[in-house]
């Protein structure tokens, strides 16, 4: 294993000229429900609702925006669903609704629910009890815990938030149908407690496939995995029906378990690298400049995470020059670029309103996406065979942040940039060792020998 950048990186001299933005967005239901006209049914129903969530510094407006949008979705006839996660009542206020753990119709096509950790514990708890009845694999000591008592730990926030989302877009096999069959939903709209929990998020799929492999090798080729694993694969998959068998079938094998484990993963990482399937904005307030720079640097972890950014959205302000706004666009191109109003916390006001005023165009814009038409999005990375070189954009990271890893005899490359890392697997024509790397207009361009 080898950490390098072999040559001096290069800041660019002068700001990213402005372009033209090519991304397009999604907006009617029809586009939706055409995603996956090729794959079969079940695969069909399990991507044709999108996920959508906001990254952004605290204080910069993800609330708002994730509010602003759910409204816009709803109004546009698509049924939309807003979960929360966090103790925060901004929501509640502007959508003068009380939204609680279980999901409840706001208006129209708005449903709204809060997530709560203490409460998400019970269910899973549950359904391991009576996977563990049926099959008797802890003599009993699984029943005799009592869920009400167990409290949240550090990271199970983000766990369960994942599970609730997998099964709202129904990712996970039978547990999802069984438990989600009524819960069916074109957009979903998540506001997470933070946006690194979220970036976390983002990625666990792609980084719980390395775990798995770990994991499974260690259960196949160690005496105490040979032992212990193929009782505790069975008990997981009575409970949420990873490999998609009648629970009455004992003849499951763990490797068929495992595969599907494996399935399920890929899945979930395929979901947030397709804009059709998943959608990702950055949201700034303008008013704060760490505001600003935070959500630069989100654009970069985003990508450093697995996922493209469709987006950036600014929280409107009477105090903004034209200059300065033009100058946040700059920043922030080739992204495509809108204001949000700033929804007042002072008094009531008529999000309908609100949202079909004239001012509200550019951010409904952003939003939507022409029926039939698919989203072209600014690429993260790039591979020339003819120079034998791989550029990987950027933004938000500086030279000192960046650390390259190569395995696999060249076949790999492992990008390291703040507290992201990301694994590139090379097409076999650029394949080798690193010779040097430079950075230039917030990308990273990497020469092979």
């Amino acid at each position: 294993m080898s950490s390098f950048l072999s040559s001096p990186l290069l800041l660019p001299s002068s700001p990213l000229r402005r372009k033209t933005s090519q991304v397009i967005l999604f907006k009617a239901a029809s586009s939706v429900s055409n995603i996956n006209d090729n794959a079969d049914s079940s695969s069909s129903n399990a991507t044709s609702t999108r996920l959508i969530t906001f990254l952004g510094k605290g204080g910069s407006g993800k609330t708002t925006s994730a509010v602003f949008a759910a409204q816009h979705y709803a109004m546009a006839g698509l049924s939309t669903c807003l979960v929360l996660h966090g103790q925060d009542r901004t929501a509640d206020y502007l959508l003068n609704c009380k939204i609680e753990s279980s999901p409840i119709v706001c208006s129209g096509n708005l449903s709204v629910v809060r997530l709560e950790t203490t409460k998400m514990l019970l269910e899973p708890l549950n359904e391991l009890k009576q996977a563990d009845a049926r099959l008797n694999l802890t003599q009993g000591v699984l029943q005799g815990v009592v869920g009400e008592e167990l409290g949240v730990l550090p990271g199970m926030d983000s766990i369960f938030s994942v599970l609730a989302l997998v099964r709202l877009l129904g990712l996970f096999g039978k547990w999802a149908r069984r438990n989600h069959q009524k819960d069916k939903f074109d957009i979903i709209i998540y506001d997470g407690i933070s946006t690194e929990e979220t970036l976390r998020m983002i990625g666990a799929s792609s980084k719980a496939r390395l775990y798995l492999k770990y994991l499974r090798s260690m259960a196949e080729k160690t005496d105490l995995g040979r032992l212990a694993g193929p009782s505790l694969l069975r008990l997981v998959d009575e409970a949420i029906g990873i490999s998609g068998k009648p629970s009455q079938l004992n003849g499951i094998m763990s490797a068929e378990i495992w595969d599907s484990l494996e399935r399920i993963l890929e899945r979930g990482s395929s979901t947030v690298s397709e804009p059709h399937q998943f959608g990702c904005f950055l949201v700034m307030n303008p008013n704060i400049p760490t505001s600003l720079n935070s959500a630069l640097r989100y654009w970069g972890c985003a990508i450093q995470a697995g996922t493209l950014v469709s987006g950036a959205f600014a929280i409107a302000s009477p105090h903004l020059d034209v200059k300065f706004m033009e100058n946040m666009e700059e920043n922030f191109s080739p992204l495509p670029f809108a204001f949000i109003p700033n929804l007042s916390m002072g008094s009531s006001q008529d999000l309908n309103a609100i949202i079909l005023n004239n001012s509200s165009e550019g951010a409904r814009d952003l939003l939507s996406l022409p029926a039939g038409q698919k989203s072209r999005m600014v690429s993260s990375i790039n591979f020339d065979a003819a120079r034998k070189s791989v550029t990987l954009l950027m933004p938000g990271f500086d030279k000192s942040e960046i650390k390259l890893y190569q395995y696999r005899g060249g076949s790999e490359l492992l990008v390291e940039a703040g507290d992201q890392r990301r694994v590139i697997f090379l097409p076999p024509e650029v394949q080798g060792k690193v010779g040097g790397a430079k950075f230039m207009d917030r990308s990273l361009v990497i020469t092979i020998r």
